[in-house]
């Protein structure tokens, strides 16, 4: 059971077995109201043979060439794939970033990772960390069409995602500056905003001063936080060779970079911080910086919050959830710029600092709950992990408030943080449904991405962890594709309404059938990392495509987007 989608209408959960129970009755999601929809076929896959070493990881297609490119941080290199006119992806070649000459003077590690990649005008820009991660990193440039190297300039340190502008005039990188792995120094976490080269001749004259350098060091000086931005973390010291910052802009650390289909403005999550910043790419300085909304699990949607209760329990909780979105997307709804964000979640966990705890382990303010004993139990809330710096009392030493990790989901957000819609529970229960009805086995629910089968495993922490988002345009509809790290595989929602999203369809070429862990063989596609989505006018097979890179199983699949009418394909 490797491809699988087209639920039909379950309207109720059923049990599932005599383990698997499920006591939550939820109604199907409403048809789409334009009676056009799509659907996702896999055209082929692209496999490294590298298991659980991130040997795919970012992809990034260039219509000009038919050239696919994909992160392989396992070789510290590019892969190059070509997708044909059967939308099938096949090896061409390696690009290595190894002891590549930066306008600087220095020279990209020997033993530098790729973290990301994206094309625009015939240029491929791509993420270098340092060996020493807390080093600062590189931008490297490449020509699609002969792949040549065409330069490179030094930013921040971390480099993690990076985004072109669509006519090609700005690069725009996430500097993530995570601490050292035993927490003795951090590097602060900045956005750098390179002007591009408009031709490869011009390449020649490319400058450090190119690279102009977003930071948070304003809030340490005295700027106020928005309300809700996440700071949490010891003050270490700056490594060696890096400038002086504050606590503040060494704790903020960007994630992931969308740029607005006006290519003004890119909008950065901050992971760990549960925050947006949009970032001015003309003047290079920060022009909003919001909180996420939080979801609460106790009115707006359901989850299951424990992995040793054997049964798929979707329920209500006295919880809130903190989004903390790894990837994001944007796209304009009347005139409006729009962005939508992959609540995925993180904790911190550097040396002996850890910023997450088990439900059982807390202390509980007992007038607030006043059942904590049973609350607390393994088969109730008492696996959960939650964040332990958020609804703490330090006066009363207790908790008044649980924050679990993530959304779960995914949500919509104006350009300036208002919440337009948040999936809740959706993702969790659909999964539900496709299980009631025979599309996916019991054993898929809050799955693990690299052990198969690993039922309830993840309803601890994130459940399916939602890790990255696109948006695509399909005969004047928008859809969310929405990757999925844990269960694997991509959900897809149309957001053409950014206040009611409707569920489409769900793809997972993972075998379910198949049993095994660590990289034993036919396991399928595990551990869904990167999304990237191609439109029908730029794609070689004339249908619109969509490309995942699966970080744990190392492989990359190339869907065809298909519009249906009727319930037939178009």
């Amino acid at each position: 059971m490797r491809t699988l989608s087209r639920l039909a209408a379950a309207t109720s959960m059923v049990a599932l077995s005599a383990a698997v129970v499920a006591p939550l009755t939820v109604a199907a999601p409403a048809a789409n109201p334009s009676g056009r929809s799509i659907e996702l076929t896999a055209a082929g896959t692209h496999e490294t043979g590298v298991f659980d070493a991130a040997a795919a990881e970012i992809p990034a297609f260039d219509k000009t060439t038919g050239r696919l490119f994909v992160v392989n941080a396992q070789k510290g290199a590019i892969d190059v794939l070509i997708v044909g006119e059967d939308a099938a992806p096949a090896a061409e070649t390696v690009l290595s970033v190894a002891g590549l000459p930066a306008a600087d003077g220095s020279v990209t590690d020997a033993g530098a990772v790729v973290n990301s990649v994206a094309v625009a005008g015939g240029v491929m820009a791509a993420t270098v960390e340092a060996e020493d991660k807390t080093g600062h990193g590189w931008l490297v440039f490449f020509d699609t069409r002969t792949l040549g190297f065409l330069g490179g300039v030094r930013v921040g340190a971390l480099p993690d995602s990076v985004a072109l502008a669509p006519n090609g005039a700005y690069a725009v990188v996430a500097n993530e500056g995570e601490p050292a792995d035993d927490f003795s120094a951090d590097p602060e976490g900045t956005i750098s905003v390179v002007s591009v080269p408009k031709n490869a001749r011009q390449f020649a004259r490319l400058g450090q001063d190119a690279v102009r350098t977003v930071d948070f060091r304003a809030d340490d000086e005295g700027a106020a936080l928005p309300a809700g931005v996440r700071v949490v973390g010891p003050d270490v010291a700056v490594p060696a060779g890096h400038e002086e910052a504050g606590r503040i802009a060494r704790n903020l650390e960007p994630e992931y970079v969308s740029i607005d289909p006006t290519g003004r403005t890119a909008y950065v999550s901050v992971q760990e911080a549960n925050a947006v910043v949009a970032v001015d790419l003309a003047s290079a300085s920060l022009a909003d910086f919001w909180a996420l909304q939080l979801t609460d699990w106790s009115t707006e949607g359901v989850l299951d919050v424990s992995d040793k209760d054997g049964a798929i329990s979707l329920a209500h909780q006295p919880v809130l959830g903190v989004p903390m979105p790894d990837g994001l997307a944007t796209y304009k709804y009347r005139g409006q710029i729009l962005v939508v964000t992959a609540n995925e979640g993180d904790s911190r966990e550097w040396g002996d600092f850890v910023d997450a705890e088990r439900v059982k382990d807390l202390d509980l303010c007992a007038d607030v709950f006043p059942h904590a004993k049973a609350l607390q139990k393994n088969e109730a809330l008492g696996r959960l992990n939650v964040l332990t710096d958020l609804g703490y009392d330090a006066e009363r030493g207790c908790h008044t408030e649980l924050h679990a990790l993530g959304g779960r989901g995914f949500s919509i957000y104006t350009a300036d943080g208002q919440r337009l819609f948040d999936s809740s529970g959706m993702l969790e229960e659909q999964i539900a449904r496709l299980i009631a009805a025979g599309e996916l086995p019991a054993h898929a629910f809050n799955a693990n991405n690299d052990e198969t089968p690993s039922f309830d495993s993840r309803s601890d922490d994130k459940g399916v962890e939602p890790e990255s988002v696109v948006v695509g345009e399909v005969q004047g509809r928008q859809y969310a594709f929405v990757g999925l790290e844990r269960i694997g595989g991509v959900m897809v929602f149309d957001i053409t309404d950014p206040t009611d999203a409707r569920y489409v369809d769900y793809v997972n070429e993972r075998t379910w059938d198949a049993v095994g862990e660590n990289g034993d063989a036919g396991l399928g596609d595990m551990g869904a990392e990167g999304l990237a989505f191609v439109p029908a006018s730029d794609s070689p097979s004339g249908t619109a495509l969509l490309i995942v890179a699966n970080e744990v199983s190392g492989s990359t699949t190339v869907y065809e987007v298909d519009p249906v009418r009727g319930g037939k394909r178009k």
